[in-house]
């Protein structure tokens, strides 16, 4: 009896609660390191090959510790980058609200995999052996009833718990933390054409997966960080297997490189290098426009009092937010208001900066003009741009002509 009791209470272990603590801490970490190495950058993007006997334990561990089926997650995955924060995204904070992403975020998912148009059309590519197609996504349920099993085996009554939190760890973390804050809040490395944001430079607990911006910017790249003080914990791992000729990577993002500052002209090595690195250049332009809308602002205060100029003071200060934002990363109603302010202040260096970003975006928007063409209009923008008798935009306009590719 008391033996009987003693498993019940402490399994085959009799761990101690710091045990079970380091066990849950250890097995929820191979689960996010599975699904950031294995499902996201090897899967999904291509970002990096992986050995088939690395590929099959990362596979058997997710069927264990989460149920889910590597098709169905790559192809919600591709169709979130393909639709991004656009009708059909399967989980954008734009299309269903921060709190409904946040905390039902698992339910979006199991709607979408349950969409065979999904599945066929961003599916591609993925494992379709035998123990595919048998066991891990015929029985998917099996592998976490087999996982619940084992934490009882183990630790007994905690061992529930356990089990718990693992089933709850991706839920949470992926679907809620990445899918929900990485799209709300956070800091911008890139302007990319969304509303992704890095939610922590310190890519840990998550795999990396925190340093979210950077990844929309560069979506094939098998490493997340951009910046030295960035740490992404999941390229660490990637180094290591490649170190054991385990992993082979495919893609990360170009760095920047920048060529002499007495460079006279822009030449096609400008262009190329200034379509390559647009997030980046877009992201400083953000700041020349955030920093010049707080200098207009100043201007404006002390006049708040008149008519006009009270009136354009506030309009500028409720669009200030919106104007580091590039058009394709807000809402039709944001946009309606940053055009509504600019248009009351027409003649403001704000609304100048704005009219000269759009331009600029035409140069890698453009998909029917010629390297020459897209070339002459990047030389006139720098030319118009180092007229403008706006400092700021110069010193923009010095720096652009040092990209190259």
């Amino acid at each position: 009896m008391d033996q009987i009791l003693s498993f019940v209470t402490g399994g085959l272990l009799q761990a101690s609660w710091w045990q079970i603590v380091v066990f849950t801490l250890v097995v929820t970490h191979i689960t996010i390191v599975a699904v950031t190495v294995f499902l996201h950058r090897s899967q999904a993007h291509r970002g990096l090959e992986l050995h088939p006997a690395v590929m099959h334990f990362f596979r058997f561990w997710l069927w264990l510790t989460t149920g889910m089926v590597t098709k169905e997650w790559v192809a919600i995955h591709r169709k979130h980058h393909a639709k991004c924060e656009r009708e059909g995204d399967p989980h954008s904070p734009m299309m269903f609200g921060i709190w409904k992403v946040f905390f039902r975020g698992a339910e979006l998912y199991r709607e979408e995999s349950k969409n065979a148009e999904t599945l066929a059309k961003f599916g591609h590519g993925t494992p379709n052996d035998w123990m595919e197609r048998n066991v891990y996504s015929r029985h998917s349920v099996k592998g976490i009833l087999i996982m619940l099993v084992i934490d009882i085996m183990l630790f007994g009554a905690l061992g529930v718990t356990v089990w718990a939190i693992q089933m709850a760890w991706i839920p949470f973390w992926a679907a809620g933390v990445v899918n929900g804050i990485g799209h709300f809040w956070g800091y911008r490395n890139f302007a990319s054409p969304d509303t992704s944001t890095n939610v922590s430079p310190w890519g840990i607990i998550i795999g990396g997966e925190e340093l979210h911006n950077n990844h929309h910017a560069y979506g094939t790249s098998a490493k997340f960080s951009s910046k030295w003080y960035e740490l992404d914990i999941g390229w660490g791992y990637i180094t290591i297997l490649r170190w054991l000729g385990l992993a082979q990577v495919k893609k990360v993002a170009p760095k920047l490189k920048l060529g002499d500052a007495s460079k006279p002209v822009v030449d096609l090595s400008t262009l190329q290098g200034v379509i390559t690195h647009r997030y980046e250049i877009m992201a400083r332009y953000g700041d020349l426009l955030k920093r010049t809308a707080a200098e207009e602002l100043d201007r404006l205060r002390p006049a708040r009092r008149q008519d006009g100029s009270a009136c354009q003071y506030t309009t500028l200060n409720k669009v200030r937010r919106w104007l580091p934002r590039t058009e394709d990363a807000l809402q039709p109603a944001q946009r309606a208001e940053v055009d509504q302010a600019l248009a009351m202040a027409p003649d403001t260096q704000v609304s100048k900066l704005v009219q000269m970003r759009r331009e600029l975006g035409r140069v890698w928007e453009s998909s029917s003009s010629s390297s020459e063409q897209l070339l002459s209009e990047l030389q006139a923008w720098c030319q118009r741009a180092q007229h403008s008798g706006i400092s700021g935009l110069e010193q923009f306009a010095n720096r652009l002509r040092r990209y190259a590719a």
